[in-house]
C-alpha cells in the first residue's frame, strides 16, 4: 500500500483502487462494442479528448480508497467535496463514501502543533499571507502550546475524574485536533479535490495534502493521471 506521511502527524494512504489505465479507454469505446487489451498510442489521444472537452463519466469507473489522518479544520474544508451530491453527469461531487473515526468511542490523543505562524493577510479577510517575525512567532507558539495543554487537561478530566462522556466532553476540543476518515472517490472526484485545493489561495495545511494526493494518484493510474494533468494545464 502507498502511504505519505502529511504534517506533523497526519498522512494519506492508498488502501485500495479499482481499475487501470485501461479502464477509461474501454468505458468509452464500449458504445461501439470494443475492448482493448495493451495501452497504445490511440488511448492516449483518446483519454486526452475526454478529459480536454469534459466527458467526465468514463473516468469515474476508477476508484480509490484512501485512509487519511488530517486536522478537523482541514477534514472539515475536505468535506466540502462530498456533501450537496447531485445528479447532473458531470457533476465533480458525485461517487464518494465518508467514513470517519467517532469521539463518541474514541478519545481524542492527537493533535495539530504548528511549527511556523503565518500573518492575516491585508487584503483578504480568509486568508494568510508571511510568516510571523521570530519573535512573535515564539509566542504564538508558546501560547498555543499553553492553551492546548489546559484543554487537553480538562478534557481527561471531564473523562477519566468525572466520568462524563466522552461525546459530550469532546465539545471542548479544538479544531487542531487530529480526526482520521476512510475516502472512496471516483477520479474524477479526486482531480476536482486536487484542482481546487492545490492552488495558492486554498490553506497552506489543506494544499499539503492535495499535493501528497497528487502523488499517490500519479503512482496508482500513472497514465490517465498525466494526460489529466496535462489537458487541465497542471504541467
Amino acid at each position: 500500500m502507498l502511504k505519505i506521511n502529511v504534517l506533523d502527524k497526519g498522512f494519506v494512504e492508498v488502501v485500495d483502487s479499482l481499475g487501470n489505465d485501461l479502464t477509461v479507454v474501454n468505458s468509452a469505446r464500449v458504445s461501439f462494442g470494443k475492448r482493448k487489451e495493451k495501452w497504445d498510442k490511440s488511448d492516449e489521444r483518446l483519454v486526452r479528448y475526454l478529459a480536454k472537452h469534459k466527458h467526465y463519466s468514463p473516468f469515474r469507473h476508477l476508484q480509490v480508497q484512501f485512509h487519511i489522518k488530517a486536522p478537523e479544520f482541514v477534514m472539515r474544508q475536505w468535506y466540502k467535496h462530498v456533501v450537496g451530491i447531485e445528479t447532473t453527469s458531470n457533476s465533480s461531487a458525485k461517487d464518494h463514501a465518508w467514513n470517519e473515526i467517532s469521539g463518541r468511542y474514541v478519545e481524542v490523543e492527537d493533535f495539530y502543533y504548528p511549527s511556523v505562524w503565518r500573518k492575516q493577510s491585508d487584503d483578504n479577510k480568509q486568508a494568510s499571507e508571511g510568516e510571523l517575525a521570530e519573535v512573535q512567532n515564539k509566542r504564538a507558539i508558546h501560547s498555543y502550546n499553553t492553551a492546548l495543554t489546559t484543554t487537553m487537561n480538562m478534557y481527561d478530566r471531564l473523562v477519566n475524574d468525572y466520568g462524563v462522556a466522552k461525546e459530550q466532553a469532546r465539545v471542548i476540543l479544538p479544531l487542531s485536533q487530529y480526526t482520521e476518515v476512510y475516502w472512496t472517490a471516483s477520479f474524477q472526484a479526486i482531480m476536482n479535490f486536487i484542482e481546487l485545493r492545490n492552488e495558492k489561495t486554498s490553506q497552506w495545511e489543506i494544499q499539503q495534502y492535495a499535493k501528497v494526493m497528487l502523488e499517490l494518484m500519479k503512482e496508482t493510474f500513472p497514465k490517465i493521471t498525466e494526460i489529466w494533468s496535462e489537458a487541465h494545464g497542471w504541467v
